[in-house]
Formats: structure tokens, sequence, C-alpha cells
């Protein structure tokens, strides 16, 4: 169990470092009110992007504006208009009405009209301007208002956040004495629309302490509510949950009720609110509506600010409309640090597999694009029902965390690539490097494909080439090699002079690695074509590959000492994979039969043998592929063999290859068929002398070529093929090295006899 837990924590190691870091560092900086402004812009933009609310029909408007002036012939409209005005509406039957004018000094004709007026009606608010300067910025209400018992008088003061915008509305603010309250207008025309259906407001005590209307609390707004940082929570605020923009409520204009333009319900049972709408007014707000990337800000007037007031209470009590309401201060930070952790743990899933730093950024990107998305999406499905989760400051972390995360995985794994890329393949570097386990000694049992290749007569060639030009030819045909195996997600254990051995099944187990393997087998052997144009270019003869596949468990893990560790495989099914592969021919493929059965995929079988490796007990059945089906589709094309019979036999002489070792028996015979890659050889006058066993190797010479010249001294290397004709003596080869003077002239005998 600790074990495990220790893996854990190690493979995650760089998510518990970052994720509480970048948290931090966020907290810090919201802390220090600098995301404030960009909490207020995400909030706009949530607003602008919800869907619009319903219209509100039982709040209205009576807009005074410019062409409202212009009739009455004064920019400051007298008492006795409003007076007037009044007296309209209330034929109407309205349950409110709202005069958001200042009337704290008498503006005549029409004064005494006007405070009668004020006298008889019970259902028309004043307004004053509580906050402020008393010698500057205060206003009074109307006198006559104020000394009615209740007085019939609110506050007019709105809450602008310091880039201009109004997001808050106060219900009420404390008064001179500080005992008691003053309403605010949008809050007592609400609380009288509400008083004539029986509803009251309540004072609510406890951890939800504030007004109750009907089953509504008004929670009263903190300080760090949503993205507020220590603002100002002075009278009883709440967060304003807009209508929609600019002339949201029915707005009809002054001159409209005075000529009665309007229906003659226009006004009953419902809040009429009369203020001044017209640019010249200077009572014009910006609200979350009032711009967007697109538009320049469209300003709102005052009237309209308390009309969105009034509609949100009304809409809360008797709509269930939700508040605008957020979370505490902890219960933030815990969604904070959570998309801090998702960014550290996507980032680092995506960082941690293998693949080149261009290629992770884009997967890392993708990924976290795909999380910010899912972020947004949900700030915003939780904003259209009420509620403000911050989504400024879990974006950072989110990005801040896959950014760090993204960084360090790129810089470290990089360098260590880098390093030891030229070693291990990209999958051997990913697991030392995210598993503790991985730098161990030892391994662990497991069934894996393993394939190995090798060059034919190639040691024969280089020992008659310089070290430079065998060092050419090699790199030259092992990176076509290693392209070819990375594209089929080979491991490429070891390069062994001209031989490959690669893994299918370590580090990474995969359902197909059987049918990978014999893909990348048969690729292979494709490849061969590129490589021996190259060799013609430079002077040099073809080259021939052999491959051998088998499937078996082995041990694989981390071989060698404290010192000097390689990643490798051990066991007698990687020793079976080279003793199947000496069995091939070039251009050929051999897979055991244990491989054969793991393979789900349609496979060209040339034909099979029994053969009986050194070092098994019992014969074992060997395949020679063709070719694999879908979703491969490959094959090896090969040229028909055409022996032709020599005028001339060449005589020669030849011994066993055992291993590494010539035998010491020697051989004498001719040569009497010739091909282009082989021929026949028959044994001289020793029937007692069986031809050598199929798919071994020999070491021939040939005594004389030519009348002139002796080649007793250059050595040939074949393999010899299927169907041996032992009662005769005679037994078919493929050459696999012959030296240039020994080319050159089989090929003219060859173009002698096929002309013939």
């Amino acid at each position: 169990m600790w074990a495990g837990l220790k893996n854990s924590l190690w493979q995650w190691r760089g998510v518990w470092i970052t994720a509480p870091t970048v948290t931090l560092l966020v907290l810090l900086a919201r802390a220090a009110g600098l995301l404030q402004p960009w909490e207020w812009a995400a909030y706009d933009q949530l607003m602008r992007l919800r869907p619009t609310p319903e219209k509100d029909d039982r709040v209205l408007v009576v807009g005074i504006n410019e062409s409202d002036i212009q009739a009455i012939g004064q920019a400051i409209i007298p008492d006795g208009v409003y007076a007037q005005l009044i007296e309209k509406l209330k034929t109407q039957d309205p349950r409110v009405i709202g005069l958001d004018i200042y009337r704290d000094q008498p503006v005549n004709p029409g004064h005494e009209e006007l405070t009668r007026v004020f006298e008889e009606t019970d259902n028309v608010i004043g307004i004053e301007k509580v906050v402020g300067d008393r010698d500057r910025e205060r206003v009074a209400p109307p006198a006559v208002l104020k000394n009615k018992n209740p007085p019939q008088v609110g506050a007019n003061d709105t809450i602008v956040d310091a880039d201009k915008i109004i997001r808050r509305a106060l219900l009420s603010l404390p008064d001179d004495s500080g005992e008691g309250s003053i309403p605010s207008f949008g809050m007592y025309a609400a609380a009288k629309y509400l008083e004539a259906q029986g509803i009251t407001p309540e004072l609510v005590e406890g951890d939800d302490t504030g007004w109750k209307l009907g089953e509504t609390v008004f929670t009263p707004f903190k300080p760090n509510d949503g993205g507020y940082v220590r603002a100002d929570d002075g009278g009883y605020q709440i967060l304003l949950n807009y209508r929609g923009p600019v002339r949201t409520f029915e707005t009809v204009s002054l001159m409209d009720v005075l000529d009665e333009r309007i229906a003659e319900d226009w006004a009953r049972d419902r809040v009429v609110l009369i203020g001044m709408v017209g640019d010249s007014s200077n009572d014009l707000f910006f609200t979350p509506y009032s711009s967007n990337l697109l538009t320049l800000p469209d300003p709102v007037p005052g009237v309209e600010i308390h009309a969105n007031i009034t509609s949100q209470i009304l809409s809360a009590v008797l709509d269930n409309r939700p508040l605008i309401r957020s979370w505490d201060d902890p219960l933030e930070a815990l969604w904070i640090f959570t998309w801090s952790v998702a960014g550290a743990l996507l980032a680092w899933s995506a960082m941690r597999y293998t693949g080149q730093p261009q290629t992770l950024f884009l997967k890392a990107a993708g990924i976290i694009i795909f999380a910010a998305v899912t972020l947004g999406g949900s700030v915003y499905a939780a904003f259209a029902i009420g509620w403000w989760i911050p989504v400024v400051p879990p974006a950072l972390a989110l990005m801040g965390s896959a950014t760090v995360i993204t960084a360090y995985v790129a810089r470290s794994a990089g360098d260590i690539r880098k390093t030891f890329g030229r070693y291990l393949t990209d999958e051997v570097v990913a697991n030392l490097l995210e598993h503790p386990e991985g730098l161990k000694m030892g391994g662990e049992r497991r069934q894996i494909t393993i394939l190995t290749s090798d060059l034919r007569g190639f040691t024969a060639l280089s020992e008659r080439l310089s070290p430079e030009e065998v060092v050419r030819i090699l790199n030259f045909y092992l990176s076509h090699m290693a392209d070819t195996i990375t594209h089929f997600q080979g491991t490429i254990d070891e390069f062994m002079g001209d031989g490959i051995l690669v893994l299918f099944g370590a580090p990474t187990v995969r359902k197909d690695d059987p049918e990978r393997a014999i893909a990348c087998a048969i690729a292979m052997q494709q490849a061969m074509s590129a490589v021996n144009q190259q060799m013609q270019i430079w002077g040099l003869p073809n080259l021939e590959m052999g491959i051998g596949i088998n499937t078996g468990e082995v041990v694989v893990g981390n071989i060698g000492s404290e010192k000097r560790t390689k990643y490798g495989v051990v066991g007698s099914q990687v020793n079976l994979t080279y003793r199947i592969e000496s069995y091939t021919t070039g251009g050929q493929v051999l897979i055991s039969e244990t491989t054969l059965k793991q393979v789900k995929v349609e496979l060209k079988i040339n034909g099979s043998k029994e053969v009986s490796p050194k070092g098994v007990a019992k014969a074992i059945a060997i395949y020679d592929i063709g070719g694999i089906g879908a979703p491969y589709n490959l094959s090896i094309v090969k040229e028909e063999e055409v022996y032709y019979p020599l005028t001339h036999p060449l005589s020669l002489q030849y011994a066993v290859v055992e291993g590494k070792d010539i035998g010491n028996t020697i051989y004498q015979g001719q040569l009497v068929q010739l091909s282009a890659k082989g021929g026949k050889i028959c044994l001289e006058g020793q029937v007692n002398h069986k031809a050598p066993s199929p798919l071994s190797n020999i070491k021939l010479n040939f005594f004389q070529m030519n009348s002139t010249a002796n080649f007793s001294g250059e050595d040939v290397y074949a393999k010899v093929l299927e169907g041996a004709e032992d009662f005769q003596g005679c037994f078919y080869v493929q050459f696999t090295s012959k030296t240039p003077k020994v080319d050159a002239k089989l090929k003219e005998i060859y173009a002698d006899n096929k002309a013939n």
C-alpha cells in the first residue's frame, strides 16, 4: 500500500507542488485587488450573454425628454406641470407613483398645486439624496412628503463602482440618527406595490440577516462578495439583477400623458416612475449592458436604474426570480484550487507521454482550451440561475498551473530526451522519467513480440571496405530502418552492427503488437529498395536482409550494474528469435507459430517448415510471410528465380558454417546452374555424401572461373535452400556474400547462358 502511494505521489509530483503554489499566488493577487477589474468585466459579459428575461409590465416609466422640455418652454419644469401629470396618472389608479425629480425648492408656477397633490395622494413617492456632504451633495426631499406619517420619501442614491458602472443597488440607508433607516426609492416603490397584496417587510435575524418580503430574504451585500475586494458595504446593498439594457421598460413621454395619448388603463395597478431621460438631464449612468466589444457605451437614465431595482424586488418576491448570490470566501478558494489542480493534472497527463516538444505543447494547449471552455460553461450555467461564481481567478489558476507544468516537463524531459534519445527510445525514456521504479534494477515478466533483423553477408563485405565506408553504409541503412520501426511503434532495443533487435510490447503493451511487428518487418523489406538505390550510387553491391519474429514470455527491465544499465529483454524467447532469423534468406520474413496464433488479421503465407533450432527441445514450425492484409495491406514482391544450365560448370569446394565457425570438412562440387541470386551445386563423385541441410550456411570457393584467372582466394557465402535433391547429391543455394570480382564474373556467366 505504501509503495503504491509512494509511486502515485512520485508520478504526480508536479501536480501536488504546482497546484497549491499557483492557487496561493492567484489568491494573493485577488486579495490585492489586481483581478477585480477583470472579474467585473467577466460579470458584465455574463450578464449580457445570458438569456434576456421577460419584460416586466408591472413597472412603467414616464420619461421627460428633450421634446417635452421644448414643448413646455422651460429648461426647469415648473411644479404645476408635475401636479397636472400626477393628477392625470391618478385617474388610471396606479399602485405607486414615484417622482424621481428633486423638489426641495419651489419651482413656480404651480408650487401650491403640487403641494396639495402631494398632501392628497397616499401612493406618491418623492426622493432625497442622503449620501454626501450636507452642504454640497445632499438634497432634501419635498417637505410635505417627508412630514407625512409614514414619510413618502425614498433615497435615490446610487453606488457607482470604480469603472463608473452600477452593479449594486441600495435597499436602504441609515438616517442621521443612526438608529433608523431610509428606504431607497426603488425599494419603497416595490414595498408599496407589495403592500396592496398584504406583503410587508420583515427583519430576519441569523446567518441570513436581512429584510424578508414574503418568502424571499434579501441577504445584504458583503465587502468580498463575487469579484469585489474590500468594497464599501455601507447601507443595505444587494447585487443589481438588471432586466436588460436601456429602454427595457415601457416608456412614454411627459406630453403623451398630458395630452392623453396613452391607453385609459395604461397605469392601472402598476408602478409608474417619473424621471428625466434626455441627454441634457445629466442623470445618465453606465450599467453592464451599456457597452460590449463592438459598440460605444450606451448610458441608462437614472429613473431606469430605479425601475430595475423595483422590478428585481417584485420579481424575486412574486415570480421567484433568483437574486444574484455568491459563495463565501473559503468555498471560492476551494473552487480556484480545484481548477488549479485540473490544469496541473491535464497538463501533466498530456506532457508525460512521449513526443516532440511542439506536439506536446499543441496537445497540452488543446486540452487546456477544452478545460477553459468547460470552466466558462459552468460559470455561465451558474450565473443563469443566479450564482456569481468567480471565473477569472480559476481561469488564471488553470492556465497558470498548466503553463508551469508544461514548461517544467518540457524543459526537464527535453534535456533528458536530448541526452538519452540517441541511445534509448522515447517510450523507454518516458518510462524512466515517469516511474520511480523505472530507474531500479531488475524487471518484470511479460509476453511480447520480438523482431530481429540481419544483413546477409555484411561481415564479409565490411572486411573489404574501410571503417569509414562501413559506418556510412550502416548509418544510412539503420536510419531507414529506424524510421520504419518508429512508424509502427516498435521499440528499438539495440543495434548490433548490422543487426537490429526490436520489441513490440515493451515498455508499452498494445493489443496489436504481433500484427504491427509483421507489418513493420514487411515495410522494412520494402525500404531496402531505397537503401540499395544508394548502394548502387556508391558503386557497392546490393544489401539483403532477413527478419525473424517470435512471440513469447521474457523478462523486461533494466539489466546491468548500478554504474551501467541497459533497458532490454532477457529470456530463451529472445534466443529463439535469433535462431528463427538465422533460417532466413535475403528479403525473407519468418515468424514462429506462437506469433501466428496471436495475429487477428489476414496473412499471406508462402510456406512453412519445421526446424530444430539449437537449444530447443522440440522441433518448431516457422512460416514464410509474403504479406499482411487490412489495415496494413503490405506485401513482399519477390522476383522469380530462373536457373540456367551452365555450358561449362564451375568447379568449387565448400565447407558448412556452424554458428560463427567454419567446418573442417571440405566438399568438392560444381556449380551446374546459375540464377540472378543463386545456383545449383552438385557434389562430384561423392555419392555417399549428402547435401547440406536446408537453411544451413556454407562458405565456398571457385577453383577457376576462366583459363587465366584463379579465384581460389575469393570467399563466397551462401545459404542452402529448401528442395535439396539428396539422392543426386545436388542442392540449391542463394548467395549471401560475394566479392566484387566473383560477382562480376558470375553476372557475366549468367548473362551469357541466359542469352543462349
